[in-house]
C-alpha cells in the first residue's frame, strides 16, 4: 500500500518560514519523481516545485521561486518543502505527490497523492 504523509504545516505570519515534509512508504522511492502542488478554496490546484528521482534539477513555479527549496532524502524515502518569505498568497493545503519516471508540473500526470496539510499565513 502506498502511503505519502505530509507534516510541517501550520499557521504563520508573514514574512516568516515553514518547513514541509512527505514520508513515502509502499513504493520504490527512487524511481519516483516526486512534486509539491496547493489548493486553496476555490481555486484549482497548481504546481508549486519538482524535484527528480536523483534529487537533482529542481524545478519551481514563478510564485515560488527564490523563496522555496524542494529536496529529497533518498536514504529515508522523504522529501522536503523549505518555504521563506511566506506571504498571505501562499495559503493553500499542500499535496506531495509521486510521479514514476519524470517529473512534471501538470497535476493530472502524478501517480500517488498524499491528503495534504495546511498552511496558513496571516498579514
Amino acid at each position: 500500500q502506498v502511503q505519502l504523509i505530509e507534516s510541517g504545516g501550520g499557521l504563520v505570519q508573514a514574512g516568516n518560514s515553514l518547513t514541509l515534509g512527505c514520508a513515502v512508504s509502499g513504493l520504490t522511492f527512487t524511481t519516483y519523481a516526486m512534486g509539491w502542488f496547493r489548493q486553496a478554496p476555490g481555486k484549482e490546484r497548481e504546481f508549486v516545485a519538482a524535484i527528480a528521482k536523483n534529487g537533482r534539477n529542481p524545478y519551481y513555479a514563478v510564485t515560488v521561486k527564490g523563496r522555496f527549496t524542494i529536496s529529497r532524502d533518498n536514504a529515508n524515502n522523504t522529501i522536503y518543502l523549505q518555504m521563506n518569505s511566506l506571504k498571505p498568497e501562499d495559503t493553500a493545503l499542500y499535496y506531495c505527490a509521486a510521479k514514476y519516471g519524470f517529473y512534471g508540473t501538470d497535476w493530472s500526470l502524478y501517480d500517488y497523492w498524499g491528503q495534504g496539510t495546511q498552511v496558513t499565513v496571516s498579514s
